[in-house]
């Protein structure tokens, strides 16, 4: 017999719009402010750049100054000879006129008077300059880093408004008919008239949820991968009826409510699993029936079919208030969907289930009952692997070891099973030193080689642009950890060494998003609570120099500053992405604003919490900037790495920050290099 044509009504209010408005205005609200954000930074750029040029300007016109300085000092030497060989000639003859000898000597003192005095006005006018130009810069940085965090609150905020719109509620009234098979009694006619409205519903209201999702043209494209699910909340009969000619009619409301696989949103919006990381476990069935009440969105394909062995019962008319539980006997569907929560011991994972990539865990994910192989994965870790028979709701840990060798992505201490063995030829190898118990930083050897240096991948600053190959004809060695409060204070003990912060000068913090200066912070008392094992910090480039100096009286052997070229190269690692793991921060594996370490945006962490990189150097990525050794040329001075409350994309291995020599902030340290 065919099946008569349907007829849907419709009549839906998705619930929890005012929560997606909301979300939309945050997503908006910080949209706006990243534009004011960016076109002041853009103004600050071009005021950067013609102070440049104007110093540039000064500076040649001081350069004007200082050789006409030596032109007018040979002037005045040749004037004052001529004058002395005039008064020499006088004695002969005294009705000699000197006067013009005088004239010139005294024009010639008084032009090279002048000239320096020009000279003392020209660098101090620079001097002016060069702090309005440093003022500049620090303004820049922030606006860098307020705009770097504005991008990681625009994201979260994007994922949570997905999140929202995807668990909106709604109730829709379907009016459904079918006709009712010569071979089925009335009661099975019935139920299967229902259970095609229920279905048909569902489907109605995913294609809503996706129709209306803000973002949907991002979205769609992907909607396979999304794990989209409806779960009926209640419904009931509202009216039903047998007609003459063998049809059956029903009016269902139900009311649903979406949800979504939270692993999966930020694939959805192209975005780094790092902000989907913190999101739960999808939402509980809230509604048990004797039919499925969760359909994923690929289930819902409508068929008005049902199963043959739809079982024959007798049964009356029901009242128009029935409700569906009541009358519908159980019928398991044909292809039963099972929970399965996947846990596992460390972060940033990747579950594949039979082959596809589920995101990382807490995993919860419905799959149909049988047979699947389950392996979870982590680069540096011996894959979990495991063949389950899936009959009932149960929940899996991972447990995943990690490789001997690998050191490739650096892990929580907390979270290693075991200690990673060096392996001799592609490990660096412990520097014998003269005095061990004298020495607390341990060094490592960085190799010679070549590397290019500068943004590969396109995500960098201007400053960090062009790509150059660099060549580094030695090795060298690096303290494997930046410098320590404790090996700071052995130095000011030793040494009565004041800084500059210490001088009545402070240091600089960050306060609502700007650098402030604290005249009572200093490396003793930076602004948060610190142990003998954190960086030191509030130190200006000129008191890093001072601790080398020492250093290398100390122990008899020449320390100083890495240049930029030695310390992007053995922060590289012997690698290519913008982290020494690849080209995403990823969540807890170092510590920079918004990276999910415990410590991100509160203070750093002591140093060598997170795993080394290839060349067993540590926090490289995130922590505290490290000042770099300028070059005799430079005026200002380079720092590297990140630090904790800096965004992740400035913590990326080529980003560079030109700073006065003179500054100073708890957000920044250094390490140091040792000549061979």
């Amino acid at each position: 017999m065919q099946i008569a044509p349907l007829s849907l009504f419709v009549s839906a209010t998705l619930l929890s719009l005012s929560v997606s408005a909301q979300d939309t205005a945050t997503v908006t609200a910080i949209e706006s402010e990243r534009t004011e954000k960016q076109a002041e930074l853009d103004n600050y750029t071009q005021v950067l750049d013609k102070h440049l040029s104007e110093e540039t300007r000064l500076q040649a016109q001081l350069d004007l100054l200082r050789q006409r300085s030596a032109e007018l000092d040979k002037e005045k030497n040749q004037a004052l000879d001529a004058m002395n060989d005039i008064y020499r000639r006088l004695i002969d003859d005294p009705s000699l006129d000197i006067s013009a000898a005088q004239s010139r000597y005294q024009q010639a003192v008084a032009e090279h008077k002048q000239n320096k005095e020009d000279i003392v006005m020209q660098l101090a006018a620079i001097a002016s300059h060069r702090k309005d130009i440093e003022q500049i810069r620090v303004t820049k940085h922030t606006l860098v880093n307020t705009i770097a965090g504005l991008n990681d609150q625009l994201s979260t905020a994007r994922i949570e408004r997905l999140r929202n719109e995807f668990s909106r509620e709604g109730t829709l009234e379907v009016d459904h008919t079918i006709n009712c098979k010569r071979t089925e009694t009335l009661a099975a006619c019935e139920q299967r008239g229902q259970q095609l409205g229920l279905q048909k519903a569902t489907k109605h209201f995913i294609d809503q949820i996706f129709a209306n999702l803000t973002e949907q043209r991002v979205v769609e494209p992907k909607r396979h991968l999304a794990g989209a699910q409806v779960q009926v909340v209640s419904s009931h009969v509202v009216g039903s009826a047998f007609s003459g000619q063998g049809n059956y009619s029903v009016n269902l409301s139900v009311t649903m409510r979406g949800d979504v696989n939270n692993s999966r949103l930020c694939s959805l919006l192209n975005l780094d699993n790092r902000y989907c990381s913190e999101y739960g476990s999808p939402l509980a069935l809230g509604y048990q029936a004797s039919y499925p009440t969760t359909y994923s969105d690929e289930q819902l394909t409508f068929s008005n079919e049902l199963s043959k062995s739809t079982p024959v019962v007798t049964v009356a008319t029901r009242p128009a208030s029935s409700d569906i539980t009541a009358d519908l006997a159980p019928q398991p569907p044909k292809n039963r969907e099972v929970e399965l929560t996947l846990r596992s011991n460390v972060y940033d994972d990747e579950v594949f289930i039979n082959g596809v990539s589920y995101g990382s865990t807490k995993l919860v994910v419905n799959l149909p009952a049988g047979m699947h192989d389950i392996e979870v994965r982590k680069l540096g870790y011996e894959p979990y692997k495991a063949n389950l028979n899936l009959r009932r709701a149960r929940t899996l840990n991972a447990r995943l070891v990690k490789k001997p060798e690998s050191i490739a992505a650096p892990t929580p201490k907390s979270e290693q099973t075991q200690p990673v063995q060096q392996v001799a030829v592609a490990q660096p190898q412990p520097v014998t030193v003269v005095n061990p118990d004298r020495i607390i930083n341990e060094t490592v050897i960085i190799p010679a080689g070549s590397f290019k240096m500068g943004d590969l991948t396109g995500n960098g600053l201007a400053n960090e642009r062009p790509v150059v190959e660099k060549v580094l004809s030695h090795s060298y060695v690096m303290q494997s950890k930046e410098v320590t409060v404790a090996e700071f204070r052995r130095f000011i003990d030793s040494s009565q060494y004041v800084t500059e912060a210490e001088k009545g000068k402070g240091c600089a913090h960050y306060k609502n998003g700007e650098p402030v200066w604290e005249i009572d912070f200093s490396w003793r008392s930076p602004g948060y609570e610190q142990a003998d094992d954190f960086p030191v910090v509030c130190v200006s480039y000129e008191d890093a120099k001072a601790y080398a100096n020492w250093l290398s009286g100390d122990q008899g052997m020449q320390y100083r500053l890495p240049n930029e070229v030695e310390w992007e190269y053995a922060a590289r690692g012997d690698t290519t992405s913008e982290y020494p793991w690849g080209n995403e921060i990823g969540r807890n594996q170092a510590n920079c604003g918004w990276c999910g370490s415990e410590w991100s945006n509160k203070s750093p962490a002591p140093v060598g919490q997170f795993s080394a990189n290839a060349y067993g150097l540590y926090d490289t990525v995130g922590n505290v900037w490290e000042w770099t050794q300028k070059r005799a040329s430079q005026e200002d001075v380079t720092v590297r790495g990140g630090a904790w409350n800096f965004a992740p994309s400035l913590a990326r291995v080529s980003t560079r920050l030109a700073l006065a020599p003179d500054f100073r902030a708890n957000y920044i340290g250094f390490r140091l290099v040792r000549e061979r």
